[in-house]
């Protein structure tokens, strides 16, 4: 929890980025070595035999598109690095920015143009910038604006408490409003459905005037608050592909074409663009081979005196000659280029109240020179703590705001140190400078009450507009198999819906429950449920794929997919069931705690009590659930 000194804070965290790295490199080349490019399509981390096109242009990207029909089921999301081949992506590829993802085609940005093929491969891949960020965050940690030795936790932060107050907010948001925006360091604890973002945006607001960082560990969080400020000044810092496509507008990138100066880069950039095809078409370039040992200066003058040397004629040594003075010109134009491209930034983030990046955007050049008053992380419970130093030691004062409960930083290298995020270790440093929401918004009270009282010491409420909501107030015709309109049911299987394991897998499956869900499914649907209403959860990916062969056009996901989300309708389906009564990795409550609280109107639980039982947290909610909700037997 504590650090003696920056350079034991170092010798903690630099072999730990440096070991994950690895192991994100490892994971995927790994498995682009050992697995067919069909098996890791099926696993959803590769597309095969697309067509390609270029769709357009952005800045100096080319847009292509990657398209077939029926496009695989893929992990494959916005702003994802993915790398292009043509098959083989071992022998050859390009990196390349995921932009949109859509049913038959995925959309990247290419840095310049993209090679010629018949059909290409599309790989998932890892993105190295970030661990070399975090790196040079956790190295260079004494220069931090913000108090190093609070991160250290040697120094309490200064807790001031203003007598903020809005309209908007709740009296436990407003507690927390009137804590944050004075405060040293204050972190905002928000459960399921507390509005939490909600509270982050009256707290920029009351903040108007001072220099703001507004950050996030996701692209999709960090717009999701952009979308809210658009009253204010603001710019976007990132990769165009990765921010949402109405606001792109907002982005930096866009925002440099449209200042009155813009006109000169482009009159640049034509003359470059002249100039270039002139040396490529008239010079050549000295490559070693070319210029046999001569320096630059060297064939300058030999070309001037016309005098053939090292067995090179006197045309190639002009030609090389050629191509340099053309690249001493291309380089000039770039200087000016560049330079005036650095002003026109300037004069952006001069002009601008608050600037939103990714934790790891925070640590692009373009931000090496700015400072903030203060810098606001959302998610920051769902982050590596390096990735938070980040943009953290950029600002002087600092919100954190996330929830330490639900899921943690996602670790391939499962070193459990890195799965303990910044959040909850000052959590536990600096119960002080936390204040966790307490009224919830999204369900009703009978879902909320189990996990409030198991993961938060009963503090999380209902609000009264919907502590009562059920499926009858959307339509949904009652219907006895399901538990009618109650809001929490549990089918019990009683063993007789046996788990099973593919050969090679270390994941489960429980075939007789998935077709018992599928049952449900059409019974709600029949009921006049809509499809979109309904979220099937479970927490194994061999489940999730055999739920989603048997049901179409129903969201099914893993745990981690549903982090943030909700539906009115969920159903989990649990899985385990043995003689040994072994839940294995359903012993991880978190993730219970985040499958829990994602329905709004209706909970389905189908699970094996029996081998629940064995562990104390599914003991209590078996007894909860028979006491406060329909307990039923599941017949196949």
């Amino acid at each position: 929890m504590k650090f003696d000194s920056i350079k034991a804070y170092q010798d903690y965290f630099l072999p730990l980025i440096e070991k994950e790295r690895k192991a994100q490199k490892e994971f995927f080349l790994n498995e682009i070595k050992t697995l067919s490019g069909k098996k890791r399509q099926e696993l959803g981390r590769a597309l095969l035999d697309l067509k390609g096109k270029k769709s357009g242009e952005f800045l100096d990207y080319s847009i292509y598109r990657f398209f077939k029909p029926n496009l695989n089921e893929h992990q494959i999301k916005v702003g994802d690095i993915v790398l292009i081949s043509k098959g083989e992506p071992l022998k050859f590829n390009i990196e390349a920015t995921v932009s949109v993802v859509a049913k038959n085609y995925i959309e990247c940005f290419v840095s310049g143009e993209l090679f010629k093929a018949k059909r290409y491969r599309v790989d998932l891949f890892v993105n190295d910038i970030t661990f070399k960020r975090m790196e040079e965050a956790i190295k260079n940690l004494e220069n931090s604006i913000f108090p190093y030795k609070i991160i250290l936790g040697a120094k309490e932060p200064q807790i001031i408490q203003t007598k903020h107050f809005s309209k908007n907010l709740n009296d436990s948001q407003n507690i927390a409003f009137s804590k944050a925006v004075k405060s040293e360091l204050f972190l905002i604890h928000g459960p399921y459905g507390t509005g939490k973002t909600t509270t982050l945006v009256e707290i920029i607001k009351a903040l108007k005037g001072k220099k703001i960082l507004v950050s996030a560990d996701s692209n999709v969080a960090v717009d999701n608050l952009l979308e809210r400020l658009l009253d204010f000044k603001v710019v976007r810092i990132g990769h165009p592909a990765k921010i949402d496509t109405k606001l792109k507008e907002h982005s930096l990138d866009y925002q440099i074409t449209k200042h009155p100066k813009y006109k000169e880069i482009k009159e640049l950039l034509k003359k470059i663009k002249k100039l270039k095809q002139l040396q490529d078409a008239n010079g050549l370039k000295p490559t070693p081979a070319n210029k046999r040992g001569l320096s630059e200066e060297e064939i300058i003058k030999f070309a001037k005196a016309k005098k053939a040397v090292r067995g090179i004629k006197i045309s190639k040594l002009e030609k090389m000659k050629l191509w340099l003075l053309m690249q001493k010109k291309l380089n000039s134009l770039f200087e000016k280029k560049d330079k005036l491209t650095q002003y026109i930034i300037n004069e952006i983030f001069e002009s601008a109240h608050i600037v939103f990046a990714t934790t790891s955007g925070a640590g692009s050049e373009l931000l090496k020179e700015q400072s903030f008053y203060v810098a606001i992380i959302d998610e920051a419970a769902q982050a590596m703590e390096p990735s938070i130093i980040i943009a953290m030691s950029k600002a002087k004062q600092v919100l954190l705001a996330g929830d330490h409960k639900q899921l943690p930083p996602t670790i391939l290298s499962n070193d459990k140190k890195l799965q303990i995020s910044l959040f909850e270790r000052f959590s536990t440093l600096y119960p002080k400078a936390m204040h966790t929401l307490s009224i919830q918004y999204r369900m009703n009270e009978k879902i909320n009450h189990f996990p409030s009282c198991e993961f938060y010491n009963c503090v999380v409420k209902s609000d009264k507009s919907v502590a009562n909501i059920t499926m009858k107030d959307l339509g949904i015709k009652e219907e006895e198999f399901f538990g009618s309109v109650a809001p929490l049911v549990l089918f019990d299987t009683k063993g007789k819906f046996i788990e099973t394991s593919k050969k090679g897998s270390t994941s489960k499956s429980n075939i007789q429950e998935a077709h018992f869900v599928k049952k449900l499914v059409d019974t709600l649907l029949r009921a006049s449920a809509k499809e979109d209403m309904i979220g099937i959860i479970t927490p194994y990916k061999d489940q999730e794929e055999y739920l989603k062969k048997l049901i179409a056009n129903i969201e099914i996901k893993s745990v981690d997919g549903f982090q943030g989300r909700e539906k009115e309708i969920i159903i989990l389906s649990l899985v385990r069931s043995n003689e040994k009564e072994n839940i294995g990795f359903l012993q991880d409550l978190r993730r219970l705690n985040v499958a829990l609280t994602r329905a709004k109107r209706k909970l389905i639980i189908i699970a094996d009590a029996k081998t629940l039982s064995s562990h104390p947290t599914y003991q209590r909610l078996i007894t909860y659930c028979k006491k406060n909700g329909v307990y039923k037997e599941a017949k196949s």
